[in-house]
């Protein structure tokens, strides 16, 4: 069985924070507004969705 690569690993992720945080900059260079984030932890739910609510039962 082959081992895994973690440099490989390692370096991709590198790569893809330099990416995300050039396209920011780059965002915010061009005066845009930044980009939602849906994936990370304790982000607020858009204020025109409203709440969950559980089922109702009957």
């Amino acid at each position: 069985m082959a081992t895994p690569n973690y440099g490989y690993e390692k370096r991709q992720r590198e790569l893809a924070k330099k990416r995300k945080k050039e396209e920011k900059a780059a965002r915010k260079a061009a005066g845009l507004p930044p980009l939602a984030q849906d994936d990370e932890a304790g982000a607020e739910p858009a204020a025109d969705t409203p709440p969950l609510e559980p089922p109702q039962s009957q």
